[in-house]
């Protein structure tokens, strides 16, 4: 299994601290976000990791260079600044071409999350992770679940909320060539360059049947500002606390 990591972005919401460097690589506890999602990673069932870079991408190769996870390399989108992560999708499609996981950039997750998603049914094309909580406010990437299948993915729905994306799905069977094809059309549009790439799946669930994995429970958290910063500094710590041996 390939995971797909999507580390482009600057991560405008938390300057200054990302003025001379990415999201990805600011310190949430004595491991850059980076790290902290490969060492995590090095406990699944996982055979490479691409991480797909953009601003800096000098800190982002070094922090690839510096790894203990075998076969991780990073993969260049020269343009970052132009588009969203629909875009960055589109420039890593040639490596989308076998089962793969996407995982954000800015998703931190404890082991059993992988693990949990990863053991969903060989015959699901396409399954993503989801979470959910008492209320979503605006950053939230808000699901409508029924039955088990994704209904609608989007920051904007609010008829039928009854979960969130937690920025990572995986694909197999027939899902990788669905969703290239999927973003490949979208891409084509006026548009294409200002959508997210789950946007390509609300429009896959819409007449295909899309699965999602419910990892409530496990531990992860986004990071979107400096509070949520503060926020996975703990989290993260926690991990280290309870060994991810004894969680997974």
């Amino acid at each position: 299994m390939k995971v797909i990591i999507l580390s482009a972005g600057q991560g405008r919401r938390l300057l200054p601290l990302t003025e001379n460097k990415p999201k990805c690589a600011l310190d949430v506890g004595g491991l850059s976000m980076l790290e902290a999602q490969l060492q995590q990673i090095a406990a699944c069932a996982v055979d490479e990791v691409v991480v797909v870079t953009g601003f800096r991408a000098d800190h982002v190769d070094g922090i690839v260079a510096n790894s203990t996870l075998a076969n991780v390399r990073t993969l260049y989108n020269p343009f970052y600044a132009l588009s969203d992560n629909l875009g960055t999708c589109w420039v890593a499609a040639g490596e989308m071409q076998e089962p793969f996981v996407i995982l954000n950039g800015d998703t931190l997750f404890e082991a059993r999350v992988m693990t949990r998603l990863l053991a969903s049914p060989a015959d699901s094309a396409i399954t993503l992770a989801i979470d959910r909580k008492a209320a979503y406010d605006d950053d939230d990437m808000k699901v409508v679940v029924d039955g088990g299948q994704l209904r609608r993915v989007g920051k904007r729905l609010t008829d039928g909320v009854n979960g969130e994306s937690i920025g990572m799905m995986v694909f197999s069977g027939d899902g990788p060539g669905l969703f290239t094809g999927t973003v490949e059309r979208m891409m084509r549009d006026e548009s294409g360059t200002k959508r997210w790439y789950l946007s390509a799946i609300d429009e896959i669930a819409r007449t295909n049947t899309v699965h999602v994995c419910d990892i409530a429970g496990s531990s992860w958290c986004e990071v979107d500002d400096a509070a949520d910063l503060e926020n996975a500094r703990r989290v993260v710590a926690s991990w280290y606390a309870d060994p991810v041996e004894a969680r997974a």
